[in-house]
């Protein structure tokens, strides 16, 4: 339905823009005969294999990964932040044959013995294909995303093209994106929430997808320039953008700072990691509809959004149409709808994945909801701690009231079998001690006794994908940082 859906917005507007980058243009009906040349081609060169997909955000990336999709391969997109290790772990979990790439020769140093099969070019960029080994796999899945996770070895979610379709029309549904629209793409296509909620439910609905690469948005290496986010949005005319809590607080801020307001920006998804209710607030003073939503990589993204009929700050909203959701009895939250295939395994085949008896998912998340249907968020199931005087402390509580602070930028908290918590903290530029101190006695006071940081740790750089502390989608690697600053966490508690 996905491929579809697009080849009938060519023929119903063939001439109305579908990709627009720096330099380049496709309308719907160029796009679609670009997807159909690159997927012959492709099927010219393997049979139902499993394609990786590792180049940065362009017009390009999004027809690659649509011809893999209409040549029956399977797409393998590799992110720019996964390490080398990660990145040749996804390839052998993968079973992948092919890689396309806009830097062959980061590639050809991972893979010595690679060859160099093509050059092409799509949607006016050189691409690249190397083969890296001999032997093609047959297609696990239409899709196989690897989570960021929590670990140095990402899982392979094997997802078909009929449940992106399914969310991709859900948010469709939602948010009538239409011809007027020019949906933004911030977070790197690799990231699904970005792939399946931004661009295919853009492309199905028949609006223009605006891709620049990931540095004129504003990423570079582990840093992040709002300034260029800010006129990315501006001068792009973007009506809907989807952000990361942390680029949302960047934005606002920088927003806040005297920047003008961006009027023509009617739709923002918001999600990927908690978000405090006082920054969406902020962010709707500011006239920035913004909205948070909450999902899966194994539901294909999305699974609960706020939309502008039906919103409460706090909240992850409602369940999209095709999705059911359930509480049990310990608080975590259950899902159903749009489900993967389940997980790759290194021998190949996949890991059916495990559900209840009537077909729902346990999360990992604890939740519940109100008499109104919205679901609220307590936390993760795995990262609940017990203090030594036995209570029960969720992270993400404790984080998302100390990062609502301004003086602090980023929070990891600890506390497990110890008699008060400790906060590894990423303080604002230019802010000292003194006002972290002070930010720290604020959130505190909202705070039972229990949920208060005793001491922290100043974090010796921010928390990002590059140093694996931070997924992509923002949420914190635990362990790593726990790992990374071990040693001050104990001589903390020695010194009680």
């Amino acid at each position: 339905m996905l491929l579809q859906q697009i080849q009938a917005q060519a023929i119903q507007a063939p001439t109305r823009v579908a990709l627009e980058g720096q330099s380049t243009q496709l309308t719907y009906s160029a796009l679609v005969a670009e997807v159909a040349r690159v997927s012959g081609d492709l099927k010219a060169l393997t049979n139902q294999a499993s394609v990786a997909l590792a180049l940065d955000n362009s017009p390009a990336w999004i027809v690659l990964d649509l011809a893999i999709l209409a040549a029956g391969c399977s797409n393998v997109p590799v992110p720019a932040f996964f390490t080398a290790a990660q990145k040749q772990h996804a390839i052998a979990d993968a079973g992948v044959s092919l890689v396309f790439t806009d830097m062959p020769a980061v590639w050809q140093q991972l893979y010595p013995g690679s060859t160099l099969l093509a050059e092409w070019v799509v949607a006016d960029q050189p691409v690249a294909v190397l083969r890296i080994h001999a032997h093609d796999r047959l297609a696990a899945a239409d899709k196989i995303t690897y989570t960021s996770g929590t670990t140095g070895a990402p899982k392979g979610v094997c997802l078909s093209a009929h449940t992106m379709w399914q969310v991709a029309s859900s948010i469709a549904t939602l948010i009538q994106p239409g011809a007027a629209d020019r949906h933004f793409c911030v977070l790197p296509l690799a990231t699904l929430l970005e792939n399946v909620a931004g661009v295919y439910a853009s492309l199905i609905s028949g609006a223009t997808v605006v891709v620049y690469p990931c540095q004129a948005v504003g990423f570079t290496g582990s840093q992040f320039d709002i300034s260029r986010l800010y006129q990315g949005l501006q001068g792009s005319r973007a009506s809907t953008a989807i952000l990361i809590p942390e680029l949302l607080r960047a934005l606002v801020m920088y927003m806040q700072a005297g920047q003008e307001l961006l009027p023509q920006l009617r739709f923002v998804a918001v999600g990927g990691a908690k978000v405090v209710p006082e920054l969406i607030l902020q962010a709707h003073a500011l006239g920035l509809s913004v909205f948070e939503g909450y999902g899966l990589s194994e539901c294909a993204s999305v699974v609960a959004l706020n939309t502008p009929q039906s919103h409460k700050p706090g909240s992850i909203g409602k369940p999209l149409p095709h999705v059911q959701l359930r509480v049990d009895m310990t608080g975590e939250l259950w899902v159903k709808g749009a489900l993967y295939h389940g997980y790759t395994q290194p021998e190949g085949g996949i890991a059916t994945p495990e559900l209840d008896e009537e077909g729902y998912l346990a999360t990992g998340d604890l939740a519940y909801q109100d008499e109104d249907g919205y679901v609220y968020l307590s936390g993760r199931k795995k990262n609940m701690f017990i203090t030594s005087f036995g209570r029960n402390v969720s992270p993400e509580w404790v984080e998302s009231t100390l990062i609502h602070q301004p003086a602090l930028q980023q929070v990891c908290v600890f506390g497990e079998a110890r008699p008060f918590n400790v906060a590894i903290v990423v303080p604002q530029p230019q802010c000292s001690a003194e006002q972290v101190a002070q930010a720290i006695a604020q959130a505190n006071q909202q705070l039972p006794d229990y949920a208060q940081v005793g001491d922290v740790v100043f974090a010796d750089q921010p928390f990002s994908p590059h140093n694996g502390q931070l997924t992509a989608n923002g949420r914190l690697k635990r362990d790593a940082i726990a790992a990374a600053y071990a040693t001050d966490i104990d001589t903390i508690y020695e010194g009680i």
